[in-house]
This record gives structure tokens, sequence and C-alpha cells, in this order.
């Protein structure tokens, strides 16, 4: 007989958004304390210790609105072990497959949150890294594909001459014959090396190491090698625990942003899937990136203002010893926008700002200029922060 000495009785919660009447969302709610755990119907789960502590618990029902209902359910802390994979598979496995369930929001006890090291570098280490104390971190991607690494290399040369502070290669960029991964990397290291040295800045440089299981730690270590001051993965391509792996690796130690590739099929059903909120803001923490990417609402993808501001909140909310990290609201934004974007995220947030750059013409050093000046001439009048 198994003892209840193996269950601490500590327990972690998940607030999930279900559709339907009050006896359907009820019944999807029951259904997920069983399905995410025993995965057994409710007369054959054994009674003591598994239906005691290991069946998920439903903390609270209540109705939300015309429809819709929310729910909190509990379950053990031992039920996740250790690794964010589990927890992944405790929070959202089976019932992934079911409609009308979404995950809003995770509750994570310290006791567990403390065996993560999650970002390495936070919002306080990247500008430390970079030597911004205050204002908003500017960043461009490189791009299009297509070009070869020398090209590349010369964009970057001249983006950080022009005060970019983040150069990053645009998430497209792999391992194409036009521009070879190590290649490209050497390359776009050395000018923004070559580029800092003129300017006095410490701007930095991020390649994509997202790429196949067996080559992504190699790509990250000879980037570090090479001189690259960061790191670019898509966990949606990847695994978001491979991501975990390479904020915690002392040879790595580098800064990493988080691509949103292949993540939007989690986010953009209203009656399924995570919320902006977790996947982009608790989730990417735990998994170790220092800045997340998403769509900025008014851009050219379908996230809302509502959306995006969840995100940056979940990327500062409390989560033990998890650091906050930068909301990087991306996807066509423009020049024209970077007041707006200040006075919405605050100062904590990275204005990533691509094809508008290239738009203002081939003088990208002055381009970057402006960029800058710009967000320095709205930082002298900005009084106020939403998201310290």
């Amino acid at each position: 007989m198994v003892s209840t000495k193996t269950v601490s009785g500590e327990r972690f919660h998940v607030l999930y958004r279900l559709t339907g009447d009050e006896a359907t969302a009820y019944a999807r709610a029951t259904d997920i304390c069983l399905e995410q755990t025993v995965e057994l119907p409710d007369d054959l789960v054994p009674n003591g210790l598994v239906r005691d502590h290991v069946v998920g618990r439903v903390e609270t029902f209540e109705p939300l609105a015309p429809g819709y209902f929310q729910s909190t359910i509990s379950f053990a802390v031992e039920t996740v072990g250790r690794d964010l994979p589990q927890l992944l598979n405790v929070l959202f496995g089976n019932v992934s497959i079911k409609p009308g369930i979404r995950i809003e929001r995770l509750v994570l006890p310290d006791s567990w949150l403390c065996t993560f090291q999650g970002p390495r570098f936070g919002r306080a280490g990247l500008r430390a890294r970079l030597g911004i104390a205050r204002r908003p971190l500017l960043c461009t991607p490189l791009k299009p594909m297509g070009l070869a690494a020398d090209q590349l290399g010369q964009l970057a040369f001249h983006f950080a001459l022009g005060g970019i502070d983040i150069i990053k290669d645009d998430h497209g960029l792999a391992d194409q014959h036009f521009a070879p991964f190590r290649e490209r990397v050497a390359s776009c290291a050395q000018a923004v090396a070559r580029a800092n040295h003129e300017t006095g800045e410490q701007c930095i440089y991020m390649p994509n190491i997202t790429g196949p299981a067996d080559e992504i730690l190699g790509r990250a270590l000879f980037a570090k090698e090479h001189g690259a001051g960061g790191l670019l993965i898509a966990p949606g391509l990847t695994g978001l625990d491979t991501m975990r792996r390479l904020a915690d690796d002392d040879r790595i130690a580098l800064p990493i942003m988080s691509h949103p590739a292949f993540q939007g099929s989690f986010v953009t059903n209203p009656h399924g899937g995570v919320s902006h909120y977790t996947l982009f803001g608790q989730l990417a923490r735990l998994a170790g990136a220092d800045a997340s990417i998403f769509p900025n609402f008014g851009g050219r993808f379908s996230f809302s203002r509502d959306e995006c501001l969840g995100i940056a909140d979940g990327t500062a909310a409390p989560m033990g010893t998890i650091k906050p990290i930068f909301p990087t609201p991306a996807g066509g934004m423009r020049l024209a926008r970077a007041r707006e974007m200040i006075e919405i995220y605050g100062h904590q947030v990275i204005l990533l700002i691509g094809g508008d750059l290239y738009r203002h013409g081939a003088d990208l050093v002055t381009t970057g200029r402006k960029f800058r000046e710009q967000v320095e001439h709205v930082m002298e009048s900005y009084a106020g922060d939403a998201h310290e």
C-alpha cells in the first residue's frame, strides 16, 4: 500500500476558461481533473493516495459571461515532478485535444519555482549587458531571406552604427545555402564588433539557432565562440524545454529572445488553447527567455490591445525567483508608433521594428539614429511606467 507520505500536500493551481452551458462546463472541469492525471473514469480511481491527492481538484467554478465559465483546478506538485515537459503535460496534455478548454493563467508555488533558473538575465541583466539604464531597448531584424552572409553583415554593421541595441536574425534565416549559419554568424558578429569599436556602444547580435534538435546546442556554442551577444530561438518549433536547456547552460550564458513562430494556434482560438498571458509571458519566462517577441496590435496580425497588455503583464507578474523579462511587440511596427508603444508598455519594453526601417531608405545608419532619437525624445517627457 502506498503511503500518503509520498506527497507533500502542496498543490499548484491552473485557471481554465470553459465554454458551454453550466452543466457542460462543469463536466469539462471534472474531466480535466481525471484526464490530466490518472486518465481513468471516476469509478475506477483507487481510494487513498490516488483519489485524495493525485486526481486534480475543482477548487472554484463560476460564471464568467454567457456561455463561459472559469474554474480553478489544483494539482499535486508531485504530478509534475521537477521538469517542464511534464508540467505542460499536466496543464494541457490530453485535454488540448478536446474543445472548449482554455488555460488562462498559472499559479505555481515558490517551492517548485525555485528549482528552475528561468531567464539568466531578465530585464535588469539585459540592461546591464547593454549599458542602458532606463529607456526602451531598440531591436531590428536582418532581412530578407536570400541575402548572402556578407550582405547581412553589412546591414548589421550599419544598424549598429546607427545606435540599434539588439540586431537579430530574421526568424526565417536558418542554414540555407545563400547564407549558411556559420558564415552568417561570423560575418554579422564581426560587423557588430567593428561598429561597437567605432561607437563605444554595446550593441549585440542575436543569431537564429532554431534548427534540427541534434544541431541546436552546437549552433549556440558556435555563436558564443564567434562573438554573438545573444540567441534567437523559436520554442514552438524546437520545444520550450530546449530553450530552457540553453538558458541553463553555463557554457553559453547568453541572453535569449523567444520568437512566436508556430505558437499562434495556441492562442488565436478564443474557445481553446492557452492565453497570451500564459504562453508568451509565464511559460516563456519559465523556459528561460529574457525577451518574448509577440505580434503587437495594429500591425499585420490579429492580436488585440488587451491581449498584448496581457502578455506584458505575464512577463512581469510575480513568479517566485523567476526574473521579469522584456515584452517585445513586433509584426509590422512603424517608427511613427514608437510614442504610442512607450505610452502603452512603459519603458520596460523592447521595440522591434523591421520593415519600416528599410522603407525609410538605404541609409540605415541615419534611419537607426532617427529611431533612437525619437525614442529618447519621448523618454525626455515620459513620467510614468505601467510595467515596472
